[in-house]
């Protein structure tokens, strides 16, 4: 929600405490959405990467698939292909595909972790706007009661820029997080399907070398 729009800011200028807070509240929510999002993606090409790079080694030395040094930095293919390579002399198939299973499940963790921040965001978000909305209504309402003039349109224009304010700002806040959200969550389940893939695709070489 990083947006400078001059209803905005003039909505946050004449919001009272409770206002501001929540206006506060939502712009923090907003740079831990870009930030999550910005560090998974970041997570998720340098796993793609990884996996063109060992892709691309293994067609070009296919019968020493298991003599190769990778180079490139970890990721979770180089991490599978260590795993496998580690324990394919030492261990029979079952025990190998266990460890592997493991890798891979710590791997989908940790490109998983703080995800669930972003889903918290998507419902959190819409509903401080609400509050912000309901108290800005609020506020507008007892000054019409209270019947003090002068400064009774100022306050009232004011609570209703503060009701309108956090609604927007809300929804601001909670879309970029829903697609965040759905996008990450849809790339990290492609990752790993193509890390299963990738650890059947090294089985089948250990089988061939075998025999």
């Amino acid at each position: 929600m990083f947006f400078c729009a001059s209803p905005l800011i003039e909505a946050y200028r004449t919001s009272d405490f409770f206002g501001k807070s929540i206006f506060l509240a939502l712009f923090i929510l907003s740079i831990i959405t870009w930030a999550i999002f910005f560090q998974k993606l970041f997570q998720s090409r340098l796993a793609k990467q990884g996996k063109d790079s060992i892709y691309t080694l293994l067609k070009k030395h296919p019968y020493e698939i298991f003599d190769l040094h990778p180079k490139d930095g970890p990721h979770p293919f180089l991490r599978i292909y260590q795993t496998i390579k580690e324990e394919r002399g030492r261990s029979n198939r079952e025990i190998t595909q266990a460890h592997v299973q493991t890798t891979i499940s710590n791997e989908t963790k940790q490109l998983k972790k703080n995800l669930f921040i972003l889903s918290t965001i998507m419902s959190l978000a819409p509903f401080l706007g609400l509050l912000g909305t309901v108290w800005g209504i609020l506020l507008t309402f007892s000054e019409l009661q209270s019947g003090v003039s002068g400064a009774t349109s100022q306050v009232v224009m004011g609570g209703l820029a503060m009701a309108l304010g956090t609604t927007v700002c809300g929804l601001l806040v909670a879309i970029p997080a829903l697609i965040a959200y759905s996008y990450l969550k849809n790339v990290i389940a492609i990752l790993t399907t193509e890390m299963e893939d990738f650890s059947e695709l090294l089985f089948a070489y250990t089988q061939a070398t075998i025999k």
